[in-house]
């Protein structure tokens, strides 16, 4: 098959192996895949990962031996693949298990590729309201409602996300469903010109930004980003950090201590109600989709989305 593969360089293969699926696995035939930012950063050195690129996809289910009800469904995938036998899947957190394998990421060959495997259950049936274009957003819109999940999120809070990429955007657009205020700061003032009819208020100048926000959301992609955040977080108020980069942060903390500032990791999230906000029209993405590309045209596809001021870039493997 085609497969677009990262071993100290980015290289589009055509005769990389079909994947065999495991017992209690799917193997699934990938139609789009989204490029996002951590694979760009996988590609600098992040996670040290070779193999198959990407974790954002929709296909369709070939073959799962143990579930043929499974066949020819439209599916999406949470690209955790636990244990499901340790102590800490035991526990109810299987997205940690330290035997997991992550999609394009850790372990398992990704979605950048003709066809992938994951476990069953994994899996999320895809709603025929939804396009295939629509259902690559799942994944990074789940990741958005993590936050709604570890932190209590109040209508009278004030919040401000920091980072106008494409998960700034969607974790902006999902906070702002849970009645709270919210701003998004960034370096692209023109989202102001469809994100902003939302009810978010949209700034690329931080002077504009009050300090004293309840909850500080840090999508910048950047080390420079938990700074900014520190300086908007109210003492006792939260920072969320969403960004993955290949690099190290260097930060005084005692800012954190002294102000008793939670810090808070969040990365991938639940995909049911990712599902729901998209089935229900709640998520506006059409904005965001900045190009589409065919796989034969991968590597050019990531040169795009690594671009300034670029947005999602979506890949068609048929």
């Amino acid at each position: 098959m085609h497969a677009l593969v990262f071993e100290n360089r980015l290289r589009l293969d055509h005769e990389y192996a079909i994947p065999e699926p495991r017992s209690g696995e799917a193997l699934i035939r990938v139609l789009r895949a989204g490029i996002c930012s951590t694979d760009l950063e996988l590609c600098k050195g992040y996670m040290g990962y070779a193999g198959i690129i990407g974790h954002e996809f929709i296909g369709i289910v070939e073959h799962a031996a143990e579930r043929p009800d499974l066949h020819g469904q439209r599916v999406a995938g949470e690209i955790n693949a636990a244990c499901y036998a340790c102590a800490t899947c035991h526990a109810g957190r299987p997205t940690h298990c330290p035997h997991r394998t992550v999609l394009g990421i850790s372990g398992r060959d990704g979605s950048f590729a003709e066809f992938l495997c994951l476990p069953y259950e994994n899996l999320f049936p895809v709603p025929d309201q939804l396009t295939d274009v629509q259902a690559v957003f799942i994944e990074p819109l789940a990741a958005a409602c993590e936050i709604t999940q570890q932190v209590d999120v109040r209508p009278n809070d004030r919040v401000v996300v920091i980072g106008d990429g494409k998960l700034g955007l969607l974790c902006a657009q999902v906070l702002n469903l849970a009645g709270c205020s919210v701003t998004l700061l960034g370096h692209h003032a023109e989202r102001k010109e469809w994100i902003g009819h939302c009810g978010i208020h949209v700034t690329s100048q931080p002077q504009d930004v009050t300090a004293g926000a309840d909850i500080v959301v840090e999508a910048t992609g950047t080390p420079e980003g938990f700074a900014l955040a520190s300086t908007l977080v109210r003492p006792r108020g939260a920072i969320v950090l969403k960004s993955t980069y290949y690099g190290q942060l260097t930060y005084d903390m005692a800012k954190i201590v002294i102000d008793e500032i939670s810090v808070i990791g969040s990365r991938c999230g639940p995909f049911a109600p990712a599902i729901r906000l998209l089935t229900q029209g709640l998520i506006q993405i059409d904005p965001m989709i900045h190009a589409h590309y065919s796989l034969q045209d991968g590597l050019t596809a990531m040169e795009r989305a690594g671009s300034k001021g670029t947005l999602k870039v979506i890949l068609c493997m048929e």
